[in-house]
């Protein structure tokens, strides 16, 4: 891990310690994957949030949303003063990201399942209007057992939605175990595959092969992508690594806070 997914991460956990609870494991295994989507891949202007040509990005896995939130910062929409009031009733960053109060936010999320089917209309506008926009949507692996997105993926391989990408979050963990035991995706490629999508597994923390593979991006000219990361949650604090107790925490302790500053630090 390099010192700017170190520095990411430590955003993070600077929201965590302001509001003394949060989703961890869900975000620290974000990191990477927005890292080079906003490095790399997405069109946009943070002093012009609003821009027409601007590419479209939702988090649909809204609890993930103090990961958008540092890169959010990273990238000028936002100042990191307001990880300050990080879910602070004064706040404009809550527990989820909320359209129209952060600017760079293009959708309330956090219910599941709804934000790729979100992004499935943006998409289908965008081919109407003919502009060049991309269109991403981040999912978790739990969320996916949403009908919502099955239906959604229906309805965009029918489109031959070029323009739109699904990125998987596949940390093997939803809210409550492992996803295996809860309502196992598997085979979860050749399921987007028959859905109508073209689709690529990716380590989902290693940034040149994440780069490498959103470049390529759209896969197929007449089908939508999808893209499946593997990914650790909870990456980057070594203790709460692939541990499905650490998906939220209602209240975290300063001890918690320092120890999650010193995993970073040491991590390699």
């Amino acid at each position: 891990m390099d010192n700017r997914s170190k520095e990411l991460r430590e955003l993070i956990v600077m929201g965590l310690e302001n509001g003394n609870r949060g989703h961890i494991g869900p975000s620290m295994s974000l990191v990477e994957i927005l890292r080079v989507l906003y490095d790399d891949i997405l069109r946009f202007d943070p002093k012009k949030p609003n821009w027409d040509k601007r590419d479209r990005f939702i988090l649909s896995k809204g609890h993930g949303c103090l990961a958008l939130y540092a890169i959010l910062i990273d990238k000028g929409f936002i100042k990191k003063n307001e990880l300050k009031k990080f879910c602070k009733f004064d706040s404009i960053l809550g527990g989820h990201p909320e359209y129209h109060k952060i600017k760079g936010v293009e959708a309330s999320t956090g219910s599941l399942g709804h934000g790729f089917p979100i992004a499935v209309g943006m998409a289908i506008a965008a081919k109407i209007k003919k502009t060049s926009n991309k269109i991403i949507a981040i999912t978790g692996d739990g969320e996916m057992n949403e009908g919502s997105n099955w239906e959604a993926a229906m309805t965009a391989s029918k489109h031959k939605l070029s323009n739109l990408t699904l990125i998987i979050d596949y940390n093997k963990i939803q809210s409550y175990g492992y996803t295996k035991d809860v309502l196992n995706l598997e085979p979860l490629k050749m399921k987007l595959t028959s859905f109508g999508f073209s689709c690529k597994e990716v380590d989902g923390h290693n940034i040149q092969q994440l780069k490498k593979t959103f470049l390529k991006l759209p896969f197929d000219t007449n089908k939508p992508s999808a893209v499946i990361c593997h990914t650790v949650k909870g990456k980057g604090i070594m203790y709460a690594e692939g541990k499905p107790e650490w998906h939220h925490k209602s209240k975290i302790s300063k001890d918690d806070i320092k120890k999650m500053y010193e995993s970073l630090k040491n991590y390699n």
